[in-house]
């Protein structure tokens, strides 16, 4: 099937859904994490200083996304990145400095997502990642990513601290969910994109918890690690693999 492009129109800005994909979701997932933690502490910014400066950085990083007419393996994940630093920032802001509990952020964020994807899906026919091929597809991708990432900080950081499974048992929670996401799409219990959705929000709990087990002291239940050491090792892994993509282009969706 042929596209006609128009003004309005791009080719589809986003990666194909393989097994890089989901490995380079989860470590921007932990670096969003890592990162957020490591700003706000060692460079002595604080929660609003750090949330500014990332909040400056993502913008910036969108304008460049949607200007682009391709997919950029570089551009998108370093969006990708960004917006995960933002949507754990965002939770962090509502608990820490108004006081939000972690329930009811969850709460919050869910419903938003839910209704992202209502109103997406009713203007759209379709949330399928290999449709987006419009600004305002584009759009409401964007705005679907950072309620997920909020959305899975916030139920993240309630499991593993309010209800006490802690880090590795909360990873492993996530880990055994996802796996039970896709034996249900294998066997057609739920659709490719209800599975797609599914997977993307548990895997921003799993890579946050990931990067607190890590990170933390051995006290607070981590391996000590420390943000820097965690916030670096991850990011050179989404370099190479990001370096490896755009060179080989395995990751791009060719359209008929």
């Amino acid at each position: 099937m042929s596209i006609n492009l128009t003004r309005n129109n791009l080719f589809v800005k986003v990666p194909a859904v393989t097994a890089f994909f989901w490995l380079i979701k989860v470590l921007a997932t932990t670096v969003g994490e890592t990162f957020a933690d490591f700003i706000n502490t060692h460079l002595n910014l604080g929660l609003s200083g750090t949330s500014a400066v990332m909040g400056t950085a993502l913008l910036i990083a969108l304008v460049v996304q949607f200007s682009v007419k391709i997919y950029v393996p570089i551009v998108y994940w370093m969006t990708i990145v960004l917006i995960s630093v933002a949507g754990t920032l965002i939770t962090d802001n509502l608990t820490d400095n108004l006081g939000v509990p972690l329930w009811a952020s969850s709460l919050v964020f869910g419903l938003l997502l839910g209704l992202t994807f209502l109103i997406w899906f009713r203007q759209e026919k379709t949330l399928a990642m290999k449709s987006i091929i419009s600004k305002k597809r584009e759009a409401f991708y964007w705005l679907a990513i950072l309620l997920t990432f909020a959305l899975g900080t916030a139920t993240g950081d309630w499991l593993a601290e309010t209800v006490g499974l802690g880090y590795g048992l909360s990873a492993f929670t996530y880990l055994a969910a996802i796996g039970a996401v896709a034996l249900l799409w294998r066997r057609k219990i739920i659709g490719e994109i209800t599975a797609f959705w599914i997977a993307y929000i548990l895997t921003r709990p799993l890579g946050a918890s990931i990067g607190d087990l890590l990170a933390q002291d051995p006290k607070a239940g981590g391996l000590g690690l420390g943000t820097t050491t965690t916030s670096i090792i991850f990011l050179l892994a989404i370099l190479s693999s990001v370096v490896y993509l755009s060179v080989t282009k395995r990751d791009q969706i060719k359209m008929m």
